[in-house]
């Protein structure tokens, strides 16, 4: 007799899949925007429900355009501002089931539904931040939001490194 695997299960045993391959890449490779393209990219091909993956790093207090997957996107993003520069001063991820409910939503795609954004927190000092837009409403769950942060934690063991 065999166990039938929920569908909850699947996404889990999927993104530690996707963990380990994201190890992989970065394995003897310090250099952080190849690691944050690679990154990007894996995200953009593993997640088939978004429509924008990618990085906000931190410049001279805003968060300024890294690596991404999709449309051309907003290049500064004042902290307190939309999601990622909510969850940047926050320090905490915010998902977003409706982003045209989120006060101060910056819409750099129209397509975009909802969002999950992940800050990338090195000792309490914010490095930048995930972010990953879907063109369907209520997109992220709390398995999202866990696997992600475990996602970004691999990232900065490698970005400390």
């Amino acid at each position: 007799m065999f166990k039938v695997e929920t569908y909850k299960d699947n996404r889990e045993n999927n993104y530690d899949l996707l963990i380990k391959q994201l190890k992989g890449l970065l394995e003897g490779e310090k250099n952080v925007i190849a690691n944050l393209s690679n990154a990007s990219a894996l995200l953009n091909q593993f997640l088939d429900r978004v429509n924008w993956v990618g990085f906000y790093l931190l410049e001279e207090n805003e968060l300024v355009l890294g690596p991404f997957q999709g449309l051309p996107a907003c290049v500064r993003i004042a902290f307190g501002k939309g999601v990622c520069g909510t969850a940047a001063e926050q320090l905490k991820t915010i998902r977003v089931e409706d982003v045209h409910q989120f006060p101060g939503h910056i819409a750099c795609d129209a397509a975009s539904q909802s969002e999950i954004v992940i800050p990338m927190v090195d000792n309490g000092v914010l490095i930048g931040v995930l972010d990953i837009d879907s063109p369907e409403k209520n997109c992220f769950d709390e398995i999202d939001q866990l696997k992600l942060e475990e996602f970004v934690s691999v990232l900065m063991d490698v970005y400390k490194g």
